[in-house]
């Protein structure tokens, strides 16, 4: 009689390191045991897969779900099940929430509240403050703890650590990879009293300018060859900075978000208006097609969504009161999916950029691919299915998506998180099953 395993994938094409090829999958306690199952094993589930492609479970490493905060807004209850309902076994959750994730005490809280609450496995950022130097050490040696986050540009929240001195001293306590929002504080602050209530939003893209973010990704890399420690920059919006980076990539890994790959400035303003504002903004073309030849080029280490959710009545503030960020956990697969139909990219690059990138840069050292040992993460896919995202698929509470309308080709059919079947055809099939990730 054959091996009994608790679940087994068959008949899928899945996506490896190594390429594409079919295989049978089996799963023993939340681990990947094979990819060579027998004809006659057996198992507690069996999922046919055929027609489909099976991918390791996707990482989005930037998200807000806004918790401790405002749930009628996003949590990590309702955050992460758009995660999985859009694909993601597993997400990396921001530090601004209110309060900020700062301290032991908060950070305390949120280790023991996503278990129970989370539908997929999460790690945690740290925020950095100037306050808070002297314990970063030990805060990011935490439980769950994926990075520390330094907003050298200020964003939604207070966090804001914007002088030299204060980043190298930051850059010096402690180890491992920092993740930055790049922004130069000191040319927002002075552009900002151009602009005045009522303004055309896409002055956005013109007061927080190319300049702002590469100098502040100049600033960063520099301080980061001084210092020896390694940095993340988030949401590379420049064709200057990703012509930057190419020079700094023992010390430096860039993401870079679907948003820039996908919406061009000024179209997305007079289209959305508000619901186009995000920290860095859109841009235009030149640095959308910059963006693309980074991912071609190798320069991208990972994507992210930056799913962050606001009200409707903040993003429909008049410009520049209105509220940056913009949904995106649930809808990030389906676009870059659509991408790699329409040739964009390689259905392998993109998994090298939603999964074994998010996990080499930041140390879960089980996640991202399909292989022996590793978390029994997958995020089953048709490249043929064709379906347009709207408004009533979002799970977040604050129900909307600046994509509503759009026609995608390719979808995420299942979400399995440790060998449990969290999602099927758009439908929730367990309780809150995430666990903190382990990073080394």
């Amino acid at each position: 009689m054959g091996a009994h395993y608790h679940l087994l994938i068959r008949g899928g094409l899945c996506v490896f390191p190594w390429g594409e090829a079919e295989a049978s999958i089996g799963v023993l306690g939340g681990r990947i045991a094979t990819l060579s199952a027998a004809s006659d094993a057996t198992a507690e589930t069996i999922f046919e897969a055929s027609g489909l492609h099976v991918l390791p479970g996707l990482i989005d490493p930037h998200v807000h779900l806004r918790d401790p905060g405002d749930a009628a807004i996003e949590s990590i209850p309702t955050g992460t099940k758009a995660a999985v309902l859009g694909g993601f076994a597993t997400v990396f959750d921001m530090p601004n929430t209110s309060p900020a994730v700062v301290d032991q005490k908060m950070l305390g809280w949120k280790q023991a509240y996503v278990e129970g609450h989370s539908y997929c496995d999460i790690g945690l950022y740290v925020g950095a403050t100037k306050q808070n130097i002297g314990q970063l050490v030990a805060l990011e040696q935490g439980s769950g703890v994926c990075a520390i986050k330094l907003f050298a540009g200020s964003s939604t929240g207070d966090l804001l650590v914007e002088d030299d001195a204060s980043i190298e001293a930051v850059m010096r306590a402690g180890r491992r990879r920092i993740a930055f929002h790049s922004e130069d504080e000191y040319r927002l602050q002075d552009r900002r009293t151009r602009y005045q209530a009522g303004d055309d939003v896409a002055r956005h893209m013109e007061w927080r300018d190319e300049e702002c973010a590469f100098l502040g990704t100049r600033r960063i890399l520099a301080l980061a060859q001084a210092t020896g420690r390694p940095a993340h920059i988030v949401h590379v919006s420049t064709e200057e900075e990703f012509a930057y980076l190419a020079d700094f990539r023992a010390i430096a890994t860039a993401e870079v978000l679907v948003n820039h790959l996908t919406q061009i400035g000024p179209d997305c303003y007079a289209q959305l208006g508000g619901y186009a504002v995000m920290n860095p903004p859109i841009r235009g073309r030149r640095h959308f097609e910059a963006a693309w030849r980074a991912v071609r080029e190798g320069l991208v280490d990972t994507i992210g969504s930056d799913h962050a959710p606001h009200s409707r009545a903040a993003k429909e503030r008049p410009w520049p009161d209105t509220a940056a960020g913009l949904t995106g956990v649930q809808t990030s697969l389906p676009i870059m999916l659509d991408h790699v139909n329409a040739g964009r990219l390689s259905l392998g690059r993109m998994v090298d950029l939603m999964a074994a990138g998010p996990a080499r840069v930041f140390g879960a050292v089980t996640k991202g691919r399909i292989a022996a040992g590793f978390d029994a993460d997958f995020t089953l896919v048709d490249l043929k299915r064709h379906c347009v995202i709207e408004n009533s698929l979002i799970a977040s509470p604050c129900g909307w998506t600046p994509f509503a309308g759009m026609r995608v080709t390719g979808w995420p059919v299942a979400t399995i998180v440790r060998g449990t079947l969290v999602m099927r055809e758009a439908e929730i099939l367990t309780p809150p099953i995430g666990k903190r990730v382990v990073f080394h």
